[in-house]
C-alpha cells in the first residue's frame, strides 16, 4: 500500500482493498473494523486535519437512548468504542447519562422509560443522588433522574485525529488528508476507481462517508432523501471549581429529541409542559445538555436549525438561552465561556440513515439524525457485513 502525507503525490494508480471517503468517525469507524476483518484500507479525506461534526460535540454515544433499529446498532458499536480505544490510545469511558428531572411529568417519564428496558440499564435516582453526580450543594430544582448504564464518552477534540494517526501508523492502512474525491466510477477488473486530485484509487469496495455532504457529490440523491444541514450551537466554559461529572447529563429537552422517550405514554404531557414553561427552548430545538471533557472544559450546547446552506453566523441570544438552562441545572449563576462554535450535520426527516449503493462496489452512507457518533461502528459492522469484499483473482497491489 502507497502512504502518501499531505505533500506527496500519488501514483497514477493506488491499489486497496476497501477504500473510504472521509476520516470522520463514519469513515473512520468503517476503516477501522476493515483493517480488523484483515483487508487493507486507504481513507482519502478532503481536509488537512479532523474540523467537521467530529470534533464539534459532545462526545457523547447516546446508547441508552436510541430505538428500533438504531438501538441496535448503538449497542452493536459499543464494544467496538471500547475496542479501538485500547488499541488506538483515545481517551473512552464506560460514563452512562445521567437524565435530571426536575418535575413530576419528566420524572414520570424517565419512570416508564426505566420498565421498558432490562433491569439494572436505567435506575431511577432520588433528588440527592442527583445532586451529588452534578456536584451542587442543594437538589433545588431536582425531582430525581435517571442513570443510562450503557452510554460511552469520549473525548471529541482528540478521538477521531487519534484514531486516523493508528490507521496510518498500521501496515496495511493508510490515510491521506488533503486528497478530495473527483470522481467515482470502474476500473480495472471491475474494481471501483476513485479520482482525486493527487491520483487515482482503485478498491474492491468504496465507501462514501462524507457527512452532510452528500449533495456536493450527489445532489440526486440528496434530494431524494430529502437532507439537510443542521446547525448547532454549543460552548465550551472551564467548570465549577472541585467539579467532576463523570456521566453525560441530560434535561426535559434531551428527552423531547431521542426516539426511546418519544414513543412512552407521557411524552406528549412532557412537550406541553416545556412548551408552556419554556417555549423559548422549543423555538431554538434546544436540547440542554452538557459534558466534562479530561481538561476539565465542560461542553454546553446545544440548538437546532435546519436549512439547505446554513449561515455561518452564532446568535447571542441563542447560546444565552442555553447557557442560562445549564447553569440552572449545575446550581450556578453563570459560566465563563472559552470557547464558542457551530456545528453543522445532516439530517433528513425521511430517514435518520442513509446507505445507498451507488454501483456494485461503491456505497455512500450517512447519519442523517445528529448521532453519528453513537451509531458509527455499529452502522460500519452492519455496512461490511451486508455488502462484503469481494476480491478479484489476481492479487492487488498495496
Amino acid at each position: 500500500m502507497i502512504k502518501m502525507n499531505s505533500e506527496a503525490t500519488a501514483e497514477p494508480v493506488a491499489s486497496t482493498d476497501v477504500l473510504i471517503v472521509g476520516a470522520g468517525i463514519i469513515g473512520l469507524a468503517h476503516a477501522a473494523l476493515a483493517l480488523q476483518a484483515g483487508l487493507s484500507v486507504t481513507v482519502i479525506e478532503r481536509d488537512h486535519r479532523a474540523v467537521g461534526a467530529s470534533v464539534r460535540n459532545f462526545g457523547h454515544a447516546c446508547i441508552t437512548a436510541q430505538h428500533g433499529e438504531l438501538y441496535e446498532l448503538a449497542q452493536a458499536g459499543r464494544k467496538h468504542w471500547l475496542d479501538f480505544a485500547a488499541k488506538a490510545g483515545f481517551w473512552a469511558i464506560e460514563s452512562g447519562a445521567l437524565v435530571v428531572a426536575a418535575t413530576e411529568t419528566e420524572l414520570q417519564l424517565l419512570r416508564e422509560f426505566s420498565a421498558s428496558r432490562p433491569e439494572g440499564q436505567v435506575t431511577i435516582l432520588d433528588p440527592d443522588t442527583v445532586r451529588a453526580r452534578l456536584g451542587r450543594e442543594n437538589t433545588d430544582g431536582i425531582r430525581g433522574g435517571a442513570f443510562l448504564a450503557d452510554d460511552l464518552r469520549v473525548d471529541p477534540r482528540t478521538t477521531v485525529a487519534t484514531l486516523a494517526g493508528w490507521l496510518d501508523a498500521q501496515d496495511d492502512a493508510a490515510v491521506h488528508f488533503n486528497t478530495a474525491a473527483l470522481g467515482f466510477g470502474t476500473g480495472t477488473s471491475r474494481r471501483a476507481r476513485v479520482d482525486t486530485g493527487r491520483g487515482a484509487f482503485e478498491a474492491d469496495r468504496v465507501f462514501i462517508c462524507v457527512g452532510h455532504d452528500v449533495d456536493h457529490l450527489f445532489p440526486q440523491i440528496a434530494a431524494e432523501h430529502r437532507i439537510t444541514r443542521c446547525a448547532l450551537q454549543m460552548a465550551a466554559a472551564p467548570a465549577p471549581e472541585s467539579t467532576t461529572i463523570i456521566p453525560a447529563v441530560l434535561t426535559a429537552t434531551s428527552m423531547l429529541r431521542y426516539d426511546a422517550f418519544t414513543q412512552l405514554p407521557s411524552a406528549s404531557a412532557l412537550r406541553a409542559q416545556v412548551a408552556a414553561a419554556r417555549p423559548d427552548l422549543l423555538e431554538i430545538g434546544a436540547n440542554v445538555m452538557f459534558t466534562q471533557r479530561p481538561d476539565g472544559t465542560l461542553l454546553l450546547g446545544d440548538s437546532h436549525s435546519y436549512d439547505l446552506a446554513q449561515d455561518p453566523f452564532l446568535n447571542e441570544s441563542t447560546t444565552q438561552t442555553l447557557l442560562q438552562a445549564a447553569a440552572k441545572v449545575l446550581d450556578v449563576r453563570s459560566f465563563d465561556t472559552s470557547e464558542r462554535w457551530q456545528g453543522i450535520y445532516a439530517s433528513s426527516d425521511l430517514s435518520p440513515l442513509l446507505v445507498c449503493d451507488i454501483t456494485e462496489a461503491i456505497t455512500l452512507v450517512s447519519v442523517t439524525s445528529g448521532i453519528g457518533m453513537t451509531l458509527s461502528f455499529g452502522l460500519a459492522e452492519a455496512n461490511l457485513d451486508s455488502r462484503p469484499v469481494s476480491r478479484p483473482t489476481a492479487s492487488t497491489t498495496r
